[in-house]
């Protein structure tokens, strides 16, 4: 399975958001420094602040540079007014081969072990993911960056393996950190509603060759200093409240199944806030059912017919649960 519309790099078109990223970090409350090896990281939330327009851009270099990510005021929620909007005119390498978390990285053994999942545009160069060999995709650019979603810096081993899987030099990587616990992190992960319905759509055996645009939008979750906390509210905010419409290159009856198919409510372990299912589940991501990881609500339009096929419902109910809303 291939998409040859676009032949971009996506770490090329990236560069020059990174540069601008490092350029203004002390108006964006992030910081910059290197590595032992040159490789350069930014900090997106560790003891430092960081902040919404920060992880926005961020969510722009996850995406590849073929996307835009836009925080708005208004919502379909009564208690939460602001949405991460998401629109790219490329959402399979975008989404699938940029922005998804796919990456597994460690070092180490026992407590202290680092572990991670690495998104972004150095997947298509080094990652051994064989989501790619489905995409028919790669890059090839002599420059790479990779978004980590950790609390603490990662090993200088770390940085060296992902600059040698990449054929990169290590000065030529940035590694950008962007805690769940932090403004940065939470935008980050919510802009991935588009992301996660790709995913799905990969997941229900959908061509990704149909797949022609989209958007998403979910509900800035509020983030929280306890991890499991603000990890539940952003993976809530995309299962409760993200919305997706996607325009794919089929039939009526094929678009009317996709959407049917397509909505968190189609798993058996929705309905209930993500912290609850995870602890119910042991804590093990690996006994959640996969099918949940998707929107709450979906449209999906066929471009052979103009006709329009919805599913799903948004759930307030469960956000204001997660996200702690307090009535005064």
């Amino acid at each position: 399975m291939t998409n040859k519309s676009v032949p971009v790099s996506v770490n090329a078109r990236t560069r020059p958001l990174v540069e601008a990223l490092v350029a203004e970090a002390p108006s964006l409350r992030i910081a910059v420094e290197r590595l032992a090896n040159g490789t350069q990281v930014i900090n997106a939330g560790i003891k430092v602040r960081g902040g919404l327009e920060a992880g926005r851009r961020i969510a722009e270099i996850c995406l590849g540079g073929l996307g835009q990510v836009r925080i708005r005021a208004g919502s379909a929620f009564a208690n939460w007014m602001l949405h991460v909007d998401v629109f790219t005119s490329d959402p399979v390498i975008a989404c699938l081969a940029s922005q998804y978390a796919g990456w597994s990285l460690e070092h180490g053994q026992g407590k202290g072990a680092f572990r991670a999942l690495g998104s972004g545009p150095a997947r298509a160069l080094g990652s051994h993911e064989p989501l790619f060999d489905e995409l028919g995709y790669r890059d090839a650019s002599t420059t790479g960056v990779l978004a980590l979603e950790v609390s603490v810096f990662p090993p200088v081993e770390i940085a060296d393996r992902v600059a040698q899987n990449c054929g990169i030099e290590p000065e030529n990587l940035t590694l950008i950190l962007t805690p769940t616990t932090g403004l940065c992190g939470a935008v980050q992960v919510v802009a991935r509603s588009l992301e996660v319905a790709l995913h799905k759509v990969h997941a229900l055996g959908f061509p990704l060759t149909a797949i022609v645009d989209g958007m998403a939008t979910a509900p800035l979750s509020p983030p929280s200093p306890d991890f499991m906390t603000a990890m539940g509210r952003a993976n809530d905010a995309l299962l409760y409240g993200g919305d997706t419409h996607l325009f794919v290159d089929c039939g009526d009856a094929e678009a009317a199944d996709l959407a049917q198919r397509l909505p968190s409510s189609a798993s058996r372990d929705y309905g209930k806030p993500f912290a609850q299912i995870f602890e119910d589940s042991g804590n093990s991501f690996y006994d959640i059912d996969p099918m949940l990881f998707s929107p709450a609500r979906v449209c999906i339009t066929s471009l052979q017919s103009g006709m329009s096929h919805k599913a799903g419902s948004l759930n307030p109910a469960v956000l204001d649960q997660s996200f702690g809303h307090t009535v005064r």
